[in-house]
């Protein structure tokens, strides 16, 4: 079994962020499920094989981390609980559609996801493909359904399709592909992340906090967007620690593919030991940007141990 390995000291702080998180994360985690059970195609409708494949992606596995930023979000501005369900199920809905198309033969081409066979390994390729493509207009779908205002629909809608288009993790994507092999300068490293998986980030996040009935304060907004920015960015640089420290079993995926596939990452860019230290700088960062916030952000605060304390 790997073992735990924290990036910095405990603090009473960071224990008391942890022991809320502990008892607020199973009830958000079950209510994630089940609004996702919820939103997605029953498997008795027409196309059968095809809605079995959208909810095989989806349901039963995962972090939920996307949901659970979506809700700690939400806590800081009062936010809807129905509202937030259908934020936090059109999140994980494009996560699981970026994954689904990320894994085919034509992208990164992985055999295992979640600990178990990818989907189109399961399905066939050209299920897959349309798993995705459902899963997308499904996302937009959710949002169209809440019993939300207009305008409060139209900001969700706005950060979801922001984070979903070449601007986003379809961009950042991208430039992956197109970076194999290649040695990318840092900024441009941290560029390609900030779209492909920070752009989602950033988008669970504000989503949570456009589920609030007043306006966004201001500070409110501040915080955030300095939270999301190193906190989105940490999780990617740990995700390249992972990906040389842990076995599948452990990640759910393959393991070493990037250096397999000849894939820049902040550990072939850095080194092992400086990959941690950024992710340790990035995850204080992020602490630093919820100060002003006081004890709201708790749960937020709680998020940022769990993403770079992962185990490695």
């Amino acid at each position: 079994m790997s073992e735990a390995v924290q990036l910095w000291p405990e603090s009473s702080t960071s224990t008391c962020a942890a022991d809320s998180l502990e008892a607020w994360m199973p009830g958000i985690l079950q209510r994630t499920e089940r609004a996702l059970d919820r939103y997605l195609p029953s498997t008795e409708s027409l196309p059968t094989t095809l809605h079995e494949a959208m909810r095989y992606a989806t349901l039963g596995g995962g972090k939920r981390l996307r949901a659970l930023l979506c809700h700690a979000a939400g806590e800081l501005v009062g936010a809807d609980p129905e509202w937030l369900d259908g934020a936090a199920s059109a999140v994980e809905m494009i996560h699981a559609y970026s994954l689904v198309h990320d894994d085919l033969p034509a992208m990164d081409n992985d055999l295992l996801r979640r600990g178990q066979p990818t989907v189109h390994v399961r399905y066939g390729e050209a299920v897959a493909i349309l798993v995705g493509d459902g899963l997308q207009a499904q996302a937009f779908a959710v949002i169209g359904q809440l019993p939300a205002t207009a305008a409060h629909k139209v900001a969700l809608l706005q950060e979801l399709a922001r984070a979903s288009s070449s601007l986003g993790l379809v961009g950042g994507q991208a430039i992956d592909l197109a970076s194999v092999g290649l040695v990318l300068p840092r900024e441009e490293l941290e560029r390609m992340h900030r779209m492909k998986t920070g752009a989602l980030f950033r988008a669970a996040i504000f989503m949570g906090a456009h589920c609030g009935h007043a306006p966004m304060d201001p500070a409110v907004h501040r915080a955030l967007e300095q939270y999301q920015c190193a906190v989105g960015l940490a999780f990617q640089v740990v995700d390249d620690v992972l990906d040389v420290t842990t076995d599948a079993a452990t990640l759910g995926k393959t393991p070493g593919k990037d250096a397999q596939d000849h894939k820049p990452t902040y550990v072939s860019l850095l080194g092992l030991e400086a990959a941690r230290e950024l992710a340790e700088q990035l995850g204080e960062r992020a602490r630093s940007a919820l100060l002003p916030l006081g004890s709201t952000a708790t749960y937020l605060h709680g998020l940022v141990d769990m993403i770079v304390h992962r185990i490695r």
